[in-house]
């Protein structure tokens, strides 16, 4: 087991964004979820000062932080004002020289354009649904349906709706435009794999652990268009998306399933650099698992599906976050340090020979 610098040695700072934009609802309940993060950490022992960052100057909200002396728990979406910068808050923590939870810039940059990922997971020969981009509202050609239809460079499921799942030419090229014109960016046409789906969290670095697996269960839903989690379910409380999936934690999988599952969601953590926590939508059809998204930098509040797949493993809240610091303090200047010493301490003791009195009466140890 690893040797890890005790928590109240290693000071936090729990970094998370707060916007001038956003409704005064909005900006409680990230105060609330942070202040539940911050202080489940608290119970179990480390210090934790709380920064919420409104601007896009971190370098001013970090001054008085030594990096040498903190680890910073990154727990930002993004930098206030400037959309789809969740990798520029980590580029920019790495410039100043600090030690963050969770995945770097390069791999939150990848995660944020699915052109990539995909190009990454088909090269691999990790299973992923067919797909190809539209730059603009071209002839289409595509012939598979159903199909999917979404932002190539969203995540949260913006842009997903019912209307997303196309079933024919007709509806494809309608579709298209939309996304096109409505987020400004290329749209991403998907084979819609019509089968169970599973958010499975996945955390670690050298060796990873794969928690118990979540399944959406959409049995409630007969017709296809709504079979998928949009962004509704997320995010609209009274919708029927967010009202009637289900979620079976841990789903109904056979062994051999199991097997298979994780070795897709490891495979395709590794490849795309993953670092500490991820969480992998996945879609399984005739006993094949393709994987949808990526997330490196997923929902980890109290209520989301990693902290509830960990409480199912037996794993507290704080203990989860506690995790996340360990993983990141072994990769910190100073605590790595210390945790490399006790490390190397400990197996000098562990291999040490046995010193043996020998007496008259005491046999000589034969080799065995």
């Amino acid at each position: 087991m690893p040797v890890d610098v005790a928590p109240e040695k290693i000071p936090v700072v729990l970094l998370y964004n707060v916007d001038p934009h956003w409704t005064q609802a909005e900006n409680e309940e990230v105060i609330n979820l942070s202040t539940q993060l911050g202080h489940a950490l608290i119970e179990v022992g480390y210090p934790i000062v709380f920064v919420p960052i409104a601007d896009d100057n971190i370098a001013n909200h970090l001054h008085s932080f030594d990096s040498s002396e903190y680890i910073i728990f990154n727990w930002c979406e993004s930098l206030p004002g400037l959309t789809h910068s969740e990798w520029l808050v980590a580029k920019r923590l790495e410039m100043l020289g600090f030690t963050f939870t969770g995945a770097d810039s390069e791999a939150l940059a990848l995660a944020q354009d699915k052109y990539r990922v995909k190009v990454l997971l088909d090269q691999a020969g990790i299973p992923t649904p067919a797909w190809r981009i539209f730059h603009q509202a071209e002839p289409c050609e595509w012939n598979s349906f159903p199909a999917i239809v979404k932002p190539m460079n969203e995540h949260c499921s913006a842009g997903i709706t019912r209307d997303s799942v196309v079933l024919n030419p007709v509806e494809l090229e309608n579709r298209i435009p939309f996304i096109l014109d409505t987020y400004n960016q290329p749209a991403m046409v998907e084979d819609f794999i019509d089968g169970r789906e599973f958010h499975v969290s996945v955390w670690g670095n050298e060796k990873l652990t794969v928690l118990p697996v979540a399944e959406m269960d959409f049995t409630f839903f007969s017709d296809i268009k709504d079979r998928l989690c949009t962004y509704d379910s997320k995010f609209i409380p009274g919708s029927d998306h967010y009202e009637k999936i289900e979620t079976l934690l841990p789903a109904p999988l056979t062994p051999e399933q199991t097997m298979a599952l994780e070795k897709v969601c490891c495979d395709a953590y590794r490849i795309l650099g993953c670092r500490d926590y991820a969480r992998l939508d996945v879609r399984m059809r005739d006993d094949i698992f393709y994987v949808l998204d990526v997330n490196p930098n997923a929902d980890i509040s109290q209520e989301a599906s990693m902290a509830c797949a960990a409480e199912v493993a037996g794993i507290s809240y704080g203990e989860m976050g506690s995790l996340f610091v360990r993983l990141a303090a072994r990769r910190h200047p100073v605590f790595g340090k210390i945790t490399e010493l006790q490390e190397t301490g400990r197996k000098k003791v562990a291999f040490k020979r046995p010193r043996v009195k020998r007496t008259s009466s005491l046999k000589t140890p034969q080799a065995t």
